[in-house]
């Protein structure tokens, strides 16, 4: 499975050019001939959290006919980085996925709020997992913060998931957190993951970009620098059961005392 992650920059709060650049980076992913292209956190809006309830996109309808027709367009799965979701309850951030056919195969809203970026203010926090198949491959997507937690990246994994999708908008300020803590998820899920950081800047932060593709051993796979890219990087699938039969993790879990 080869995999393309945009590792775009986003305009803070503009929703048309931020849509308009995303188009351009799928086209220009697609010379690589990827199976699945991965976009980053909030790639319409930013972190311009305030204005949320003016640009979030109404339960997401937009959002999903754009993947829907991307994907149709170019036959390609896309792993939709992450969206301001506005429901009657709230702003959510969330993540949808869409396979070559352009049907929306699952969607994820982030069960972790970041407070260091007041997301807690501004948005409602998800309830369910971010299990989804892809190629028929079982896969589980995140969103950024989610990674600090080890327990709820093993709930998919223990549930089969072989592959991991993290998108995010990581500030450069804690790069080296970024890059350890996504080895850390790899080696002890024995699964890749494949994470789509964003580039650039806004008025508060400076991110990190550093996309990753990580194999089940935790060896990073490629890496992109801290500009604007596309990262290109291929999943041997059978890799997985070989590291899982050589050291048998998942059969010595002891989940009855976890609790």
């Amino acid at each position: 499975m080869k995999i393309a992650c945009v590792q775009m920059n986003i305009t803070f709060g503009d929703v048309e050019k931020n849509i308009e650049h995303a188009e351009k980076k799928i086209s220009e992913a697609m010379k690589g001939n990827p199976d699945v292209i991965v976009l980053p956190e909030l790639w319409t809006t930013g972190y311009d959290l305030e204005r949320l309830p003016d640009i979030a996109d109404l339960d997401g309808n937009y959002t999903k006919c754009l993947l829907s027709k991307w994907s149709k367009q170019h036959g390609i799965n896309i792993v939709g980085g992450s969206i301001a979701k506005q429901t009657e309850n709230g702003v959510t951030n969330t993540m949808y996925i869409s396979d070559r056919n352009g049907k929306i195969v699952a969607e994820y809203s982030k069960v972790h709020l970041f407070q260091l970026m007041d997301e807690h203010k501004y948005l409602i926090a998800g309830n369910e997992t971010g299990h989804f198949l892809l190629e028929d491959i079982p896969c589980a997507g995140t969103i950024c913060y989610d990674i600090r937690f080890p327990e709820w990246m093993r709930i998919h994994t223990a549930h089969g998931a072989t592959v991991l999708f993290v998108v995010a908008e990581w500030p450069l300020v804690r790069l080296a957190h970024w890059r350890l803590l996504l080895q850390a998820r790899a080696i002890e899920n024995q699964c890749y993951v494949v994470a789509c950081n964003r580039a650039g800047s806004d008025p508060n932060n400076v991110f990190a970009g550093h996309s990753l593709i990580i194999d089940p051993w935790g060896e990073i796979v490629t890496e992109a620098d801290e500009t604007e890219t596309i990262l290109y990087g291929t999943l041997d699938i059978k890799k997985i059961s070989e590291v899982r039969k050589g050291i048998p993790v998942f059969f010595d879990r002891r989940p009855e005392l976890y609790t």
